[in-house]
């Protein structure tokens, strides 16, 4: 049932963006020739009154074929004659769906996540070094530490941490305005507890959580935004070659994960909780993956479209969109490739283990 629903769930992730592009593109009044998911042959099709709905034999993915997308087309409904703030429009629009999916994802969990703490603090343990004016003081929110934004209270040590050194560049939110505390000296200091054991601790006590429909939807905000630079900070490592493409799953090793972690969950609460979040995750995923400017990826068009409208304003010339569509089909295959390596190394970790 765990599988039958994660692949039920990815359907539903690529469905959503591809609705974002179709209802964006009827609002603008283009003419949207095919909506389909998945790739490959259509196993059922359904004529709309200009539009073609198809359900396809690959769940790898879907499209929403507009008239005019890679192509001049003589029609005022064709996607190429219609302005570009409109195109660009169109563009984001399934990006957008998918992260307002993500956002939804959380908020349906939110109320069930002790971690969603801002990092507000509340009082200090006793003998703690770091407060005073020029430091630390009660009722101070901790807004960044060394660059990177906190939003919740594991964000501290987890950026103090990763600096790997013992003075850090600290904004804080005091009264209303923003302090900074420059090459400021913090680090764990021991400290005894009740029990007589000795523990390592920054000594910060935060403020509680706070409950109510508001403060959900701040807190699904701000995991969705954390859940953006949780990708931004996958594709540096990628980058760097702290990973590699071993590393990355598609949907089959999504699916093996869930089913592994539905398996070892308590309670049926526990599993849904767990599905959630890993598929609010993938939705946040999929919003900033289609951004990236990448040929055939959503991001590359919007990126070639603001190209080819520079070179347009300056040649005073349009260009034909049937080049763009040589490289867009040339960056689909690439992707396809990329997509059958990773689902070929996921079948070989989930199944044997390679």
């Amino acid at each position: 049932m765990v599988i039958i629903f994660a692949i039920l769930a990815f359907g539903i992730l690529i469905a959503v963006h591809e609705l974002g592009h179709f209802f964006a593109a009827k609002a603008f009044g283009v003419k949207v020739e095919e909506f389909a998911l998945g790739m490959g042959p259509a196993i059922l099709k359904k004529q709309g009154k200009e539009t073609l709905y198809t359900l396809r034999l690959l769940p790898l993915g879907g499209f929403c074929a507009m008239e005019g997308e890679d192509e001049e087309v003589d029609s005022p409904r064709a996607f190429s004659s219609q302005k570009a703030w409109k195109r660009a429009i169109i563009l984001c629009a399934g990006a957008a769906m998918n992260f307002v999916m993500g956002f939804i994802l959380v908020l349906c969990i939110a109320p069930m996540t002790a971690n969603f703490v801002e990092p507000v603090i509340d009082s200090f343990m006793e003998g703690c070094p770091y407060v005073g004016e020029e430091a630390l003081m009660e009722g101070d929110r901790i807004y960044s530490v060394d660059g990177h934004r906190t939003f919740f209270t594991n964000h501290v040590s987890q950026y103090m941490l990763r600096n790997g050194s013992e003075y850090h560049d600290i904004v804080l939110i005091r009264d209303g305005r923003r302090v900074k505390l420059e090459n400021f000296y913090m680090v764990p200091v021991e400290y005894t507890q009740s029990d007589g054991s000795s523990v390592f601790k920054y000594g910060l006590y935060f403020s509680p959580r706070e409950f109510g429909l508001w403060a959900n939807i701040k807190y699904a905000w701000f995991g969705s935004l954390d859940f953006c630079r949780l990708v931004w900070d996958s594709l540096g490592m990628l980058v760097s070659g702290q990973v590699g493409i071993r590393d990355m799953s598609g949907p089959v090793g999504v699916v093996d994960f869930v089913n592994d972690m539905a398996q070892e969950a308590e309670s049926t609460r526990e599993a849904a909780f767990d599905f959630c979040y890993i598929f609010a995750i993938i939705a946040v995923n999929l919003a900033v993956m289609n951004m990236l400017p990448i040929p055939a990826l959503d991001g590359g068009r919007v990126f070639f479209l603001i190209v080819t409208w520079i070179i347009e304003k300056i040649s005073r010339r349009k260009l034909n969109p049937k080049y763009e569509g040589y490289v867009h089909t040339a960056g689909f295959a690439l992707l396809m490739a990329l997509m059958v390596f990773i689902m070929f190394s996921d079948v070989l970790k989930a199944f044997f283990g390679v």
